[in-house]
């Protein structure tokens, strides 16, 4: 049996005296998209920030695609350029032209030669809905176009994973749609993909998995149509009741 592509067990993560993480375990196989709901302040984005080392965890283990975080630098830096981030917030260099911005890291980082740096980052572009765009700068674009180009640079990557928390909820809700198209055509391909989000519509239609979490801890999962039509705990119930 192949290894799941994510394999976490018993994370732990206070800030000062505030428990964010008690206990998280999960795995994740190659192909899944695991949707990650619960109320503000759960945890969802520490989890997410764990699982390419943006946050160190106090205690517990990650290890994705066979390799621990929890060893040297250079595990933890070829880690990350296997997991691919969109945050809800653009992060655009503001002085880079979407084309800049997108072909920046594979050449840094990869070692990817300019011109077929460039020759990816236009075909990503073009992907996203975006090829009339490349030589915008951030000002110049939508708050949905700007998060479109922070999907096609975490793609240039060539990630294994993709980790979007909350892309959508810094968006006007007439953006929203957009990005989402774009996530879908993402998890059509195949991508592997955690997903904290609020979109509960997406959640059914696109996750394999969905999870709940409250206070720290995964209180249930299962398939995204069982948790919000039928969840079996109390907490899930009063949760989802407020926001469906």
């Amino acid at each position: 049996m192949a290894q799941p592509i994510v394999s976490v067990r018993d994370l732990h993560k206070s800030f000062g005296s505030l428990r964010v993480l008690r206990g998280i375990s999960i795995d994740i196989e190659a192909g899944e998209k695991v949707a990650v709901i619960g109320p503000s302040g759960c945890g969802k984005s520490t989890f997410l920030r764990c699982l390419n080392r943006l946050e160190t965890p106090d205690s517990g283990r990650v290890v994705i695609d066979g390799i621990p975080l929890d060893g040297d630098r250079t595990n933890v830096d070829k880690v990350r350029a296997e997991v691919g981030m969109v945050f809800q917030r653009f992060n655009l260099f503001p002085h880079k032209t979407a084309l800049e911005n997108v072909t920046l890291a594979p050449v840094l980082v990869r070692g990817l030669a300019a011109g077929e740096a460039k020759s990816r980052a236009l075909a990503l572009l073009a992907k996203v809905g975006l090829a009339d765009k490349a030589d915008s700068y951030p000002h110049e674009l939508s708050g949905g176009q700007q998060q479109r180009v922070a999907i096609a640079r975490a793609l240039a990557m060539t990630p294994k994973i993709m980790l979007f928390d909350e892309v959508t909820s810094a968006l006007d809700p007439e953006l929203v749609y957009e990005v989402l198209q774009v996530m879908k055509t993402l998890a059509s391909e195949g991508m592997t993909m955690v997903v904290v989000t609020h979109e509960m519509r997406f959640a059914r239609e696109v996750g394999t998995r969905l999870l709940f979490m409250d206070e720290g801890r995964i209180v249930e999962e299962g398939p995204p149509a069982r948790v919000l039509d039928s969840p079996r705990e109390a907490r899930t119930k009063a949760f989802l009741d407020k926001v469906l």
